[in-house]
């Protein structure tokens, strides 16, 4: 009994670091979305309309899953488009490098400037996996997320 509560003491220390990190992200994206469309447009996939859009509406979804982490309302929902989010943003990423494209991914606001490709894929993927695992975790005894 004493494993289990350990067990789900530890998914909830990355329950709360995963939904940590995503309001924090958010919303360093929220208060400057102009930079954060420059960031997006920085990827060369998508018109600058579009780039303009999603930088005044990804903050906000990334900051609502985060919260869903947090309070555990929404769970899935949350980790499902985190999940999304991720993937596509990994696959740019690396489209961006094969491309030849030297790019911040703004993520982290001015703090990740300066961080290489291979830092940020690597951050990127870890999240990836955290979120994965958490996902796996919500089916199995691991978390009282669903309770």
């Amino acid at each position: 009994m004493a494993q289990v509560a350990t067990v789900k003491f530890l998914w909830r220390i990355v329950d709360l670091i995963v939904g940590g990190v995503f309001v924090c992200t958010g919303a360093i994206k929220a208060f400057d979305p102009i930079r954060f469309a420059s960031d997006i447009d920085n990827y060369k996939i998508l018109p600058w309309a579009i780039a303009v859009g999603l930088a005044f509406y990804l903050p906000w979804l990334e900051i609502f899953c985060g919260i869903a982490l947090l309070l555990r309302r929404f769970y899935l929902g949350g980790l499902s488009i985190l999940a999304g989010l991720i993937s596509v943003f990994v696959i740019a990423t690396v489209a961006a490098k094969v491309r030849g494209l030297d790019i911040t991914c703004g993520c982290f606001g001015h703090a990740s400037e300066k961080w290489n490709f291979s830092t940020h894929l690597g951050l990127d993927l870890v999240l990836f996996g955290l979120v994965i695992f958490l996902l796996f975790a919500w089916g199995r005894n691991f978390t009282a997320s669903q309770r």
